[in-house]
């Protein structure tokens, strides 16, 4: 797969356009397309930003805090929230995303809690190219990587997360319950990832190859994002495929949990086997 180029400010659409058959969009690149501005500006009221701190607690700081990470690449900022909550805790965050419409939103509402955000324009394919250093633990939150259609590139991607992390370093990843809509159809709880009670978001094509999901404003808007539906065990054993030695998984921030209950998984990834300390030397 030849490089591609990340599009500067001016060059980041207007408008959403998936062409004469969106459903036939299944292109990795198409995420520069998808977030334009005026679906950026209103990205926060599908979040919500209180209610979602409320309904995910503080699950992603005690993970870091229990594995003694703290310096944190959040690679897929979008609009900040993940950012300033690990900021706020104390943690020393890099921000970056591919979409620099989303990066001067996450900047501006950084300003706003105090914080002055270390953002860097990447693509996650070279990531290593556009970021320096190394990390204790990255972070791809927000269903992001399902907007990877190409498995290449999910692989590329994975090699990249890895090489920017230290030798004991950990990804935090997670992904809608895709099993769930394929296999059963579409339901959710609202509670956890888009809390935004003024905004519905529902898929109105789901294959095995595509997940395209509709968000739909209270003014009558509406803006669309292609993604590739990926499974549960396929995700795990890429993770592991990719060189990581040890995945967890929570539902909906549970660690025990029914594989039908969840509207997302979040995969804790070890880079490094951390030997169980009761084992015998």
């Amino acid at each position: 797969m030849s490089e591609t180029t990340v599009l500067s400010l001016d060059e980041i659409p207007k408008k959403q356009d998936f062409g004469e058959k969106p459903t036939k969009r299944r292109e990795s690149d198409n995420y520069q397309a998808e977030y334009v501005k005026n679906f950026v500006e209103r990205w926060d009221e599908l979040i919500d930003w209180e209610a979602r701190a409320d309904s995910e607690g503080r699950f992603f700081i005690d993970q870091l805090k229990e594995l003694g990470k703290h310096k944190v690449l959040d690679v897929a900022t979008g609009t900040g929230f993940h950012s300033v909550q690990l900021l706020n805790a104390g943690f020393n965050v890099t921000s970056a995303d591919g979409n620099g419409q989303m990066l001067i939103k996450a900047f501006d509402n950084a300003k706003k809690y105090g914080h002055v955000l270390q953002s860097v324009h990447a693509d996650w394919r070279w990531l290593n190219r556009d970021v320096d250093g190394r990390y204790d633990a990255v972070i791809c939150l927000g269903n992001s990587f399902t907007h990877l259609f190409d498995e290449d590139d999910r692989r590329r991607c994975l090699a990249e997360f890895y090489s920017v992390l230290k030798h004991d370093g950990v990804l935090i990843l997670d992904q809608r319950n895709y099993d769930n809509i394929l296999d059963k159809g579409f339901s959710s709880k609202h509670k956890y990832y888009y809390c935004g009670d003024k905004v519905s978001a529902e898929p109105v094509h789901i294959d095995d190859g595509l997940a395209r999901f509709e968000y739909a404003f209270s003014d009558g808007s509406k803006h669309h994002l292609n993604m590739f539906p990926l499974r549960k065990k396929y995700m795990r054993n890429l993770l592991l495929e990719s060189g990581f030695q040890t995945v967890e998984t929570f539902g909906d921030f549970q660690e025990t949990f029914h594989d039908d209950e969840p509207d997302f998984f979040v995969h804790v990834v070890k880079k490094s086997y951390a030997k169980n300390p009761d084992e015998a030397e």
